[in-house]
Protein backbone atom coordinates (compact mmCIF):
# COMPACT_ATOMS: atom_id res chain seq x y z
CA UNK A 1 0.00 0.00 0.00
CA UNK A 2 2.96 2.30 0.46
CA UNK A 3 5.41 2.97 -2.35
CA UNK A 4 8.63 1.73 -0.90
CA UNK A 5 10.47 0.77 2.26
CA UNK A 6 13.89 -0.32 3.38
CA UNK A 7 15.11 -3.86 3.64
CA UNK A 8 16.37 -4.98 6.97
CA UNK A 9 18.63 -7.98 7.33
CA UNK A 10 19.41 -8.47 10.99
CA UNK A 11 22.08 -10.97 12.01
CA UNK A 12 22.36 -11.82 15.68
CA UNK A 13 26.12 -12.04 15.33
CA UNK A 14 28.52 -10.62 12.77
CA UNK A 15 30.84 -13.45 11.81
CA UNK A 16 32.96 -11.43 9.45
CA UNK A 17 35.51 -14.18 8.92
CA UNK A 18 32.94 -16.36 7.14
CA UNK A 19 33.55 -17.04 3.44
CA UNK A 20 31.30 -15.13 1.05
CA UNK A 21 29.07 -16.94 -1.40
CA UNK A 22 30.54 -16.56 -4.86
CA UNK A 23 29.92 -17.76 -8.37
CA UNK A 24 32.05 -20.81 -9.14
CA UNK A 25 29.62 -23.06 -10.96
CA UNK A 26 29.75 -22.80 -14.73
CA UNK A 27 26.62 -23.79 -16.56
CA UNK A 28 26.68 -25.48 -19.98
CA UNK A 29 24.97 -23.64 -22.86
CA UNK A 30 22.15 -26.16 -22.96
CA UNK A 31 21.15 -25.23 -19.40
CA UNK A 32 21.00 -21.49 -20.04
CA UNK A 33 17.61 -19.94 -19.28
CA UNK A 34 15.15 -20.34 -22.17
CA UNK A 35 13.53 -17.29 -23.64
CA UNK A 36 10.10 -18.48 -22.51
CA UNK A 37 9.03 -16.90 -19.23
CA UNK A 38 8.89 -19.20 -16.26
CA UNK A 39 5.58 -20.70 -15.35
CA UNK A 40 6.05 -20.89 -11.58
CA UNK A 41 7.46 -18.24 -9.31
CA UNK A 42 7.73 -14.52 -9.40
CA UNK A 43 7.73 -12.16 -12.32
CA UNK A 44 11.26 -11.15 -13.27
CA UNK A 45 12.63 -8.36 -11.10
CA UNK A 46 14.96 -5.57 -12.09
CA UNK A 47 18.65 -5.99 -11.29
CA UNK A 48 19.49 -5.65 -7.60
CA UNK A 49 21.67 -2.66 -6.72
CA UNK A 50 24.49 -4.16 -4.66
CA UNK A 51 26.93 -1.27 -4.77
CA UNK A 52 25.34 0.65 -1.91
CA UNK A 53 24.43 -1.86 0.71
CA UNK A 54 24.05 -1.52 4.42
CA UNK A 55 22.90 -3.16 7.62
CA UNK A 56 20.51 -1.26 9.83
CA UNK A 57 18.80 -1.81 13.12
CA UNK A 58 15.28 -3.27 12.90
CA UNK A 59 13.94 -1.68 9.76
CA UNK A 60 11.74 -3.28 7.17
CA UNK A 61 11.86 -5.46 4.08
CA UNK A 62 11.33 -3.88 0.68
CA UNK A 63 8.15 -4.16 -1.33
CA UNK A 64 8.64 -6.76 -4.13
CA UNK A 65 8.03 -4.10 -6.78
CA UNK A 66 10.55 -1.61 -5.36
CA UNK A 67 13.78 -1.78 -7.36
CA UNK A 68 15.84 -0.08 -4.64
CA UNK A 69 16.01 -3.18 -2.45
CA UNK A 70 19.21 -3.49 -0.44
CA UNK A 71 21.19 -6.52 0.62
CA UNK A 72 23.99 -6.82 3.16
CA UNK A 73 27.71 -6.08 3.08
CA UNK A 74 29.10 -6.13 6.61
CA UNK A 75 28.24 -9.80 6.92
CA UNK A 76 29.48 -12.90 5.07
CA UNK A 77 26.56 -12.71 2.64
CA UNK A 78 26.50 -11.27 -0.86
CA UNK A 79 23.18 -10.81 -2.64
CA UNK A 80 22.83 -13.26 -5.53
CA UNK A 81 22.19 -11.75 -8.95
CA UNK A 82 22.11 -15.16 -10.61
CA UNK A 83 21.39 -18.67 -9.43
CA UNK A 84 24.97 -19.51 -10.45
CA UNK A 85 26.15 -17.21 -7.64
CA UNK A 86 24.79 -19.73 -5.13
CA UNK A 87 27.18 -22.58 -6.02
CA UNK A 88 24.26 -24.87 -6.85
CA UNK A 89 24.79 -28.22 -8.52
CA UNK A 90 24.30 -28.41 -12.27
CA UNK A 91 21.34 -30.74 -11.66
CA UNK A 92 19.62 -28.10 -9.55
CA UNK A 93 20.42 -25.32 -12.03
CA UNK A 94 18.95 -27.45 -14.78
CA UNK A 95 15.77 -27.92 -12.76
CA UNK A 96 15.48 -24.17 -12.15
CA UNK A 97 16.06 -23.17 -15.76
CA UNK A 98 14.60 -26.04 -17.79
CA UNK A 99 11.71 -27.26 -15.62
CA UNK A 100 10.80 -24.20 -13.56
CA UNK A 101 11.79 -21.79 -16.35
CA UNK A 102 13.16 -19.29 -13.88
CA UNK A 103 15.44 -16.59 -15.22
CA UNK A 104 17.08 -15.25 -12.07
CA UNK A 105 16.36 -15.01 -8.35
CA UNK A 106 13.53 -12.82 -7.14
CA UNK A 107 14.53 -10.20 -4.61
CA UNK A 108 13.66 -12.20 -1.51
CA UNK A 109 15.52 -15.18 -3.00
CA UNK A 110 18.56 -13.04 -3.83
CA UNK A 111 18.86 -11.93 -0.22
CA UNK A 112 17.88 -15.03 1.76
CA UNK A 113 19.38 -17.87 -0.30
CA UNK A 114 23.01 -16.83 0.44
CA UNK A 115 22.07 -16.82 4.13
CA UNK A 116 20.49 -20.26 3.90
CA UNK A 117 23.28 -21.85 1.86
CA UNK A 118 26.42 -20.32 3.39
CA UNK A 119 28.17 -22.20 6.23
CA UNK A 120 27.76 -22.33 9.18
CA UNK A 121 24.10 -22.34 8.09
CA UNK A 122 22.55 -19.92 10.58
CA UNK A 123 18.84 -20.03 11.34
CA UNK A 124 16.57 -17.61 9.48
CA UNK A 125 13.32 -15.83 10.34
CA UNK A 126 11.96 -14.36 7.11
CA UNK A 127 8.79 -12.40 6.46
CA UNK A 128 8.09 -11.55 2.84
CA UNK A 129 5.12 -10.51 0.75
CA UNK A 130 2.65 -13.00 -0.69
CA UNK A 131 3.86 -14.11 -4.10
CA UNK A 132 7.44 -12.96 -3.53
CA UNK A 133 9.07 -16.38 -3.93
CA UNK A 134 9.30 -17.79 -0.39
CA UNK A 135 8.48 -21.32 -1.53
CA UNK A 136 11.47 -21.37 -3.86
CA UNK A 137 13.71 -20.11 -1.04
CA UNK A 138 13.07 -22.97 1.33
CA UNK A 139 12.64 -25.70 -1.29
CA UNK A 140 15.89 -24.75 -2.94
CA UNK A 141 17.47 -24.59 0.50
CA UNK A 142 16.34 -28.13 1.31
CA UNK A 143 17.42 -29.56 -2.04
CA UNK A 144 20.82 -27.90 -1.73
CA UNK A 145 21.53 -29.22 1.75
CA UNK A 146 20.59 -32.85 1.03
CA UNK A 147 23.28 -35.43 0.25
CA UNK A 148 21.77 -37.44 -2.64
CA UNK A 149 23.96 -40.44 -1.76
CA UNK A 150 22.53 -40.78 1.74
CA UNK A 151 19.18 -42.58 1.68
CA UNK A 152 17.83 -41.14 4.91
CA UNK A 153 15.70 -38.15 5.98
CA UNK A 154 17.79 -34.96 5.91
CA UNK A 155 15.27 -32.13 5.36
CA UNK A 156 11.86 -31.56 6.92
CA UNK A 157 9.23 -28.97 5.99
CA UNK A 158 6.18 -28.53 8.23
CA UNK A 159 2.99 -26.88 6.91
CA UNK A 160 -0.33 -26.00 8.56
CA UNK A 161 -2.57 -27.79 6.04
CA UNK A 162 -2.60 -30.89 3.92
CA UNK A 163 -3.18 -28.79 0.80
CA UNK A 164 -0.13 -26.61 1.38
CA UNK A 165 2.08 -29.61 2.12
CA UNK A 166 1.05 -31.31 -1.12
CA UNK A 167 1.57 -28.10 -3.08
CA UNK A 168 5.06 -27.58 -1.63
CA UNK A 169 5.98 -31.18 -2.40
CA UNK A 170 4.92 -30.73 -6.02
CA UNK A 171 7.11 -27.63 -6.36
CA UNK A 172 10.10 -29.36 -4.75
CA UNK A 173 9.76 -32.38 -7.02
CA UNK A 174 9.69 -30.17 -10.11
CA UNK A 175 12.68 -28.18 -8.93
CA UNK A 176 14.62 -31.33 -8.09
CA UNK A 177 13.72 -33.23 -11.26
CA UNK A 178 17.35 -33.95 -12.21
CA UNK A 179 18.82 -34.36 -8.72
CA UNK A 180 17.62 -37.86 -7.88
CA UNK A 181 16.60 -36.60 -4.44
CA UNK A 182 13.61 -38.46 -3.01
CA UNK A 183 10.73 -36.76 -1.24
CA UNK A 184 7.63 -37.95 0.60
CA UNK A 185 4.54 -36.27 2.00
CA UNK A 186 3.50 -36.77 5.60
CA UNK A 187 -0.18 -35.84 5.71
CA UNK A 188 -3.33 -37.48 7.08
CA UNK A 189 -4.70 -40.21 4.83
CA UNK A 190 -8.11 -41.85 4.69
CA UNK A 191 -8.03 -44.77 7.09
CA UNK A 192 -10.56 -46.71 5.02
CA UNK A 193 -8.42 -46.47 1.88
CA UNK A 194 -7.38 -50.02 0.83
CA UNK A 195 -3.83 -48.82 0.19
CA UNK A 196 -3.49 -47.25 3.63
CA UNK A 197 -0.81 -48.82 5.81
CA UNK A 198 -1.07 -48.37 9.59
CA UNK A 199 1.85 -46.39 11.00
CA UNK A 200 3.03 -49.29 13.17
CA UNK A 201 3.29 -51.54 10.11
CA UNK A 202 4.94 -49.18 7.65
CA UNK A 203 8.65 -49.32 6.84
CA UNK A 204 10.97 -46.62 8.18
CA UNK A 205 11.06 -43.49 6.04
CA UNK A 206 14.02 -43.39 3.66
CA UNK A 207 13.00 -40.35 1.60
CA UNK A 208 15.54 -37.53 1.91
CA UNK A 209 12.99 -34.71 2.10
CA UNK A 210 9.76 -34.92 4.11
CA UNK A 211 7.00 -32.34 3.72
CA UNK A 212 3.91 -32.64 5.84
CA UNK A 213 1.62 -31.52 8.63
CA UNK A 214 2.68 -31.42 12.30
CA UNK A 215 0.33 -34.10 13.61
CA UNK A 216 1.42 -36.73 11.10
CA UNK A 217 5.10 -35.85 11.41
CA UNK A 218 4.93 -36.05 15.21
CA UNK A 219 3.26 -39.45 14.91
CA UNK A 220 5.97 -40.75 12.57
CA UNK A 221 8.64 -39.58 15.01
CA UNK A 222 6.83 -41.13 18.01
CA UNK A 223 6.58 -44.49 16.26
CA UNK A 224 10.31 -44.32 15.37
CA UNK A 225 9.52 -44.34 11.66
CA UNK A 226 11.08 -40.96 10.92
CA UNK A 227 14.75 -40.78 11.89
CA UNK A 228 16.10 -37.38 12.94
CA UNK A 229 19.77 -38.37 13.16
CA UNK A 230 20.77 -36.92 9.79
CA UNK A 231 18.44 -33.91 9.81
CA UNK A 232 20.19 -30.86 8.36
CA UNK A 233 17.39 -28.39 7.77
CA UNK A 234 13.96 -27.83 9.34
CA UNK A 235 11.48 -25.49 7.62
CA UNK A 236 8.26 -24.03 9.00
CA UNK A 237 6.05 -22.70 6.20
CA UNK A 238 3.44 -20.19 7.40
CA UNK A 239 5.57 -20.08 10.51
CA UNK A 240 3.44 -17.52 12.32
CA UNK A 241 0.52 -19.94 12.36
CA UNK A 242 2.74 -22.91 13.14
CA UNK A 243 4.08 -21.15 16.25
CA UNK A 244 0.97 -19.27 17.38
CA UNK A 245 -0.74 -20.23 20.63
CA UNK A 246 -4.00 -20.87 18.77
CA UNK A 247 -2.18 -22.63 15.95
CA UNK A 248 0.26 -25.57 16.08
CA UNK A 249 2.76 -24.29 18.65
CA UNK A 250 2.83 -27.38 20.89
CA UNK A 251 3.39 -29.86 18.06
CA UNK A 252 5.88 -27.58 16.31
CA UNK A 253 7.98 -27.07 19.44
CA UNK A 254 7.90 -30.78 20.22
CA UNK A 255 9.23 -31.62 16.75
CA UNK A 256 11.86 -28.86 16.86
CA UNK A 257 13.07 -29.92 20.31
CA UNK A 258 13.24 -33.58 19.28
CA UNK A 259 15.41 -32.63 16.32
CA UNK A 260 17.67 -30.33 18.34
CA UNK A 261 18.39 -33.12 20.84
CA UNK A 262 19.55 -35.51 18.14
CA UNK A 263 20.81 -33.09 15.46
CA UNK A 264 21.83 -29.91 17.33
CA UNK A 265 23.29 -28.29 14.22
CA UNK A 266 20.07 -28.57 12.24
CA UNK A 267 19.28 -25.25 10.54
CA UNK A 268 15.80 -23.82 11.23
CA UNK A 269 14.04 -21.65 8.63
CA UNK A 270 10.82 -19.77 9.46
CA UNK A 271 8.93 -18.31 6.49
CA UNK A 272 5.63 -16.43 6.42
CA UNK A 273 3.97 -13.36 4.95
CA UNK A 274 2.86 -12.29 8.43
CA UNK A 275 4.17 -12.39 11.98
CA UNK A 276 2.05 -10.94 14.76
CA UNK A 277 3.99 -9.10 17.45
CA UNK A 278 3.22 -11.84 19.97
CA UNK A 279 4.45 -14.61 17.66
CA UNK A 280 7.46 -12.54 16.62
CA UNK A 281 8.45 -12.06 20.27
CA UNK A 282 8.02 -15.78 20.97
CA UNK A 283 10.05 -16.77 17.91
CA UNK A 284 12.90 -14.45 18.83
CA UNK A 285 13.04 -16.03 22.30
CA UNK A 286 12.92 -19.55 20.90
CA UNK A 287 15.25 -19.41 17.89
CA UNK A 288 18.90 -18.57 18.45
CA UNK A 289 21.82 -17.54 16.23
CA UNK A 290 19.60 -16.30 13.43
CA UNK A 291 19.28 -13.76 10.65
CA UNK A 292 15.90 -12.10 10.18
CA UNK A 293 13.92 -10.00 7.74
CA UNK A 294 10.64 -8.27 8.53
CA UNK A 295 8.14 -6.06 6.72
CA UNK A 296 6.08 -3.15 8.01
CA UNK A 297 2.42 -4.10 8.29
CA UNK A 298 1.39 -1.16 6.08
CA UNK A 299 3.72 -2.43 3.35
CA UNK A 300 2.27 -5.92 3.27
CA UNK A 301 -0.78 -5.67 1.00
CA UNK A 302 0.12 -6.22 -2.62
CA UNK A 303 -0.25 -3.10 -4.70
CA UNK A 304 -1.21 -5.17 -7.73
CA UNK A 305 -4.42 -6.18 -5.90
CA UNK A 306 -7.20 -3.59 -5.61
CA UNK A 307 -9.35 -3.88 -2.50
CA UNK A 308 -13.00 -2.83 -2.38
CA UNK A 309 -15.82 -2.88 0.15
CA UNK A 310 -19.46 -3.38 -0.76
CA UNK A 311 -22.29 -2.45 1.59
CA UNK A 312 -25.10 -5.01 1.41
CA UNK A 313 -28.32 -4.56 3.44
CA UNK A 314 -28.69 -8.25 4.26
CA UNK A 315 -27.58 -11.81 3.49
CA UNK A 316 -29.73 -12.11 0.36
CA UNK A 317 -28.11 -8.97 -1.00
CA UNK A 318 -24.67 -10.50 -0.41
CA UNK A 319 -25.66 -13.56 -2.43
CA UNK A 320 -26.99 -11.32 -5.19
CA UNK A 321 -23.75 -9.35 -5.28
CA UNK A 322 -21.66 -12.52 -5.52
CA UNK A 323 -23.78 -14.08 -8.26
CA UNK A 324 -25.18 -11.28 -10.38
CA UNK A 325 -22.27 -8.86 -10.11
CA UNK A 326 -18.95 -10.46 -9.26
CA UNK A 327 -19.38 -13.87 -10.87
CA UNK A 328 -21.23 -12.55 -13.92
CA UNK A 329 -18.59 -9.93 -14.63
CA UNK A 330 -15.69 -12.12 -13.57
CA UNK A 331 -16.55 -15.28 -15.47
CA UNK A 332 -14.25 -14.35 -18.36
CA UNK A 333 -11.44 -13.01 -16.19
CA UNK A 334 -10.07 -16.15 -14.61
CA UNK A 335 -10.85 -17.89 -11.34
CA UNK A 336 -12.52 -16.72 -8.13
CA UNK A 337 -12.12 -17.77 -4.50
CA UNK A 338 -14.92 -16.87 -2.07
CA UNK A 339 -13.90 -17.00 1.60
CA UNK A 340 -16.44 -17.73 4.32
CA UNK A 341 -16.06 -17.98 8.08
CA UNK A 342 -17.68 -21.34 8.83
CA UNK A 343 -18.59 -24.66 7.26
CA UNK A 344 -22.25 -23.77 7.64
CA UNK A 345 -21.73 -20.56 5.66
CA UNK A 346 -19.89 -22.54 3.00
CA UNK A 347 -22.78 -24.98 2.63
CA UNK A 348 -25.42 -22.26 2.64
CA UNK A 349 -23.66 -20.15 0.01
CA UNK A 350 -22.95 -23.19 -2.15
CA UNK A 351 -26.63 -24.17 -2.21
CA UNK A 352 -27.77 -20.60 -2.85
CA UNK A 353 -25.39 -20.06 -5.80
CA UNK A 354 -26.16 -23.49 -7.25
CA UNK A 355 -29.88 -22.76 -7.05
CA UNK A 356 -29.24 -19.58 -9.03
CA UNK A 357 -27.54 -21.61 -11.75
CA UNK A 358 -23.88 -20.97 -10.96
CA UNK A 359 -21.30 -23.77 -11.04
CA UNK A 360 -19.26 -23.68 -7.85
CA UNK A 361 -17.23 -26.10 -5.76
CA UNK A 362 -16.67 -25.89 -2.01
CA UNK A 363 -13.83 -27.00 0.23
CA UNK A 364 -13.82 -27.17 4.02
CA UNK A 365 -12.24 -29.25 6.74
CA UNK A 366 -15.10 -31.72 7.23
CA UNK A 367 -14.63 -33.25 3.76
CA UNK A 368 -12.64 -36.46 3.34
CA UNK A 369 -8.99 -36.10 2.37
CA UNK A 370 -9.69 -37.61 -1.04
CA UNK A 371 -12.51 -35.15 -1.71
CA UNK A 372 -10.32 -32.23 -0.67
CA UNK A 373 -7.52 -33.40 -2.96
CA UNK A 374 -9.97 -33.80 -5.86
CA UNK A 375 -11.49 -30.34 -5.40
CA UNK A 376 -8.08 -28.65 -5.22
CA UNK A 377 -6.81 -30.55 -8.27
CA UNK A 378 -9.84 -29.63 -10.35
CA UNK A 379 -9.44 -25.98 -9.41
CA UNK A 380 -5.71 -25.99 -10.12
CA UNK A 381 -6.31 -27.71 -13.46
CA UNK A 382 -8.83 -25.00 -14.36
CA UNK A 383 -11.72 -27.44 -14.56
CA UNK A 384 -13.65 -25.33 -12.04
CA UNK A 385 -13.70 -21.55 -11.95
CA UNK A 386 -15.34 -20.64 -8.63
CA UNK A 387 -14.25 -22.09 -5.30
CA UNK A 388 -15.90 -21.42 -1.93
CA UNK A 389 -13.49 -22.02 0.93
CA UNK A 390 -13.13 -21.62 4.65
CA UNK A 391 -9.70 -20.35 5.69
CA UNK A 392 -8.35 -23.80 4.83
CA UNK A 393 -6.92 -22.27 1.63
CA UNK A 394 -6.23 -18.76 2.92
CA UNK A 395 -2.53 -19.40 3.39
CA UNK A 396 0.02 -20.23 0.73
CA UNK A 397 -2.41 -21.54 -1.88
CA UNK A 398 -0.82 -20.68 -5.23
CA UNK A 399 -3.01 -20.51 -8.30
CA UNK A 400 -1.92 -17.94 -10.86
CA UNK A 401 -5.33 -17.74 -12.56
CA UNK A 402 -7.11 -16.41 -9.47
CA UNK A 403 -8.02 -12.81 -10.27
CA UNK A 404 -10.85 -12.29 -7.80
CA UNK A 405 -11.19 -12.90 -4.09
CA UNK A 406 -14.46 -12.32 -2.26
CA UNK A 407 -14.55 -11.97 1.51
CA UNK A 408 -18.15 -13.06 1.93
CA UNK A 409 -17.41 -13.06 5.67
CA UNK A 410 -14.67 -10.85 7.05
CA UNK A 411 -12.07 -12.80 9.04
CA UNK A 412 -12.26 -12.43 12.81
CA UNK A 413 -10.37 -14.03 15.66
CA UNK A 414 -12.12 -17.02 17.15
CA UNK A 415 -11.88 -15.73 20.71
CA UNK A 416 -13.09 -12.20 19.88
CA UNK A 417 -15.82 -11.95 17.28
CA UNK A 418 -15.36 -8.19 16.92
CA UNK A 419 -11.58 -8.31 16.52
CA UNK A 420 -10.34 -8.76 12.94
CA UNK A 421 -7.81 -11.45 12.15
CA UNK A 422 -5.40 -9.18 10.31
CA UNK A 423 -3.00 -11.94 9.31
CA UNK A 424 -5.77 -14.04 7.78
CA UNK A 425 -7.12 -11.00 5.93
CA UNK A 426 -3.71 -10.37 4.41
CA UNK A 427 -3.31 -14.01 3.41
CA UNK A 428 -6.76 -14.03 1.79
CA UNK A 429 -5.90 -10.90 -0.20
CA UNK A 430 -2.71 -12.62 -1.30
CA UNK A 431 -4.62 -15.38 -3.11
CA UNK A 432 -5.47 -12.88 -5.89
CA UNK A 433 -2.94 -11.38 -8.24
CA UNK A 434 -0.25 -13.97 -7.57
CA UNK A 435 3.27 -13.26 -8.81
CA UNK A 436 2.57 -9.63 -9.68
CA UNK A 437 -0.56 -10.22 -11.77
CA UNK A 438 -3.62 -8.00 -11.48
CA UNK A 439 -6.35 -8.85 -9.01
CA UNK A 440 -9.31 -7.51 -7.06
CA UNK A 441 -10.72 -8.25 -3.62
CA UNK A 442 -14.34 -7.50 -2.68
CA UNK A 443 -15.21 -7.28 1.02
CA UNK A 444 -18.96 -7.68 1.68
CA UNK A 445 -20.30 -5.64 4.60
CA UNK A 446 -23.86 -6.15 5.85
CA UNK A 447 -24.11 -4.64 9.36
CA UNK A 448 -22.48 -2.33 11.88
CA UNK A 449 -20.20 -5.07 13.17
CA UNK A 450 -18.83 -5.68 9.67
CA UNK A 451 -18.35 -1.93 9.27
CA UNK A 452 -16.39 -1.79 12.52
CA UNK A 453 -14.23 -4.78 11.53
CA UNK A 454 -13.52 -3.29 8.12
CA UNK A 455 -12.58 0.01 9.74
CA UNK A 456 -10.12 -1.73 12.05
CA UNK A 457 -8.54 -3.51 9.08
CA UNK A 458 -8.13 -0.19 7.24
CA UNK A 459 -6.57 1.43 10.30
CA UNK A 460 -4.26 -1.52 10.91
CA UNK A 461 -2.80 -1.43 7.41
CA UNK A 462 -2.92 2.35 7.16
CA UNK A 463 -4.94 2.56 3.95
CA UNK A 464 -8.52 3.25 2.96
CA UNK A 465 -10.37 0.49 1.11
CA UNK A 466 -12.35 1.91 -1.82
CA UNK A 467 -16.14 1.63 -1.56
CA UNK A 468 -18.27 0.39 -4.45
CA UNK A 469 -21.04 3.04 -4.45
CA UNK A 470 -24.01 0.72 -5.00
CA UNK A 471 -24.35 -3.02 -4.55
CA UNK A 472 -27.05 -2.99 -7.26
CA UNK A 473 -25.08 -1.20 -10.00
CA UNK A 474 -23.44 -3.18 -12.78
CA UNK A 475 -21.63 -0.01 -13.82
CA UNK A 476 -20.06 0.43 -10.39
CA UNK A 477 -18.67 -3.10 -10.39
CA UNK A 478 -17.43 -2.73 -13.96
CA UNK A 479 -15.66 0.48 -12.96
CA UNK A 480 -14.02 -1.31 -10.03
CA UNK A 481 -12.75 -4.13 -12.24
CA UNK A 482 -11.48 -1.64 -14.79
CA UNK A 483 -9.68 0.25 -12.05
CA UNK A 484 -8.10 -3.06 -10.99
CA UNK A 485 -6.88 -3.59 -14.55
CA UNK A 486 -9.06 -6.63 -15.12
CA UNK A 487 -11.47 -5.22 -17.73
Amino acid sequence: MADSTETTVIPTTNESNQTETSSSTSIPPELKPPEIKRSWGDEVDDELPVDQLSINERKELDDPDDTSIQAVTDTPYTSAKRFEDLNLSEDLLKGLYVVMRFERPSKIQAITLPMILTPPYKNLIAQAHNGSGKTTCFNLGMLSRVDPKLQAPQALCICPTRELAIQNLEVLQKMGTYTGISAERAVPENLDNPSHTPINKRAPVTAQVIIGTPGTIKKWISFKKLSLVNMKILVFDEADHMLAEDGFRDDSLRIMNDIKKIAPNCQVLLFSATFSERVKSFVERTIHNYNQLFVKKEELSLESVKQYKVHCPDELAKIKVVGEKILELGQKLGQTIIFVRTRNSAGYLHRALTDLGYEVTTIQGALTHDDRDKIVKEFKDGLTKVLISTDLLARGFDQSQVNLVVNYDLPVKYDARTEPDYEVYLHRVGRAGRFGRKGAVFNLISDDRDEMIMGKIENHFGAKVVEVPSFESDEDFEAALKDAGLL
